[in-house]
């Protein structure tokens, strides 16, 4: 990978985890939630991988399918993305 795209997805994971640990926060103290639909746009440009650990580490929105669901979605098809880029399929045809 370049190391363009490294950098890239070394900042925005970064940025996902202020995010979501933000709305952790803001879920325990009553105050100013952070929309769901940021925290999705931030996995879908690349935050998904730091997103996915912090579900579970910090135990925010892990339970809550609707939102999982999509994060999950978008783990998926980076990992997909990253493969294909890289050309790692283990499908011969």
């Amino acid at each position: 990978m370049s190391q363009y795209v490294i950098l890239y997805l070394g900042i925005i994971n970064v940025l996902s985890c202020i995010l979501f640990s933000w709305d952790k926060r803001a879920a325990k103290n009553g105050l100013r939630r952070v929309p769901e639909m940021r925290l999705h746009l931030f996995e879908l440009m690349g935050g998904v991988f730091i997103n996915w650990i912090l579900m579970y580490t910090i135990r925010h929105k892990n339970k809550k399918f609707s939102y999982y669901a999509v994060t999950y979605l978008l783990l998926f098809l980076w990992i997909a993305a990253i493969m294909y880029r890289k050309n790692i399929f283990f499908i011969y045809a």
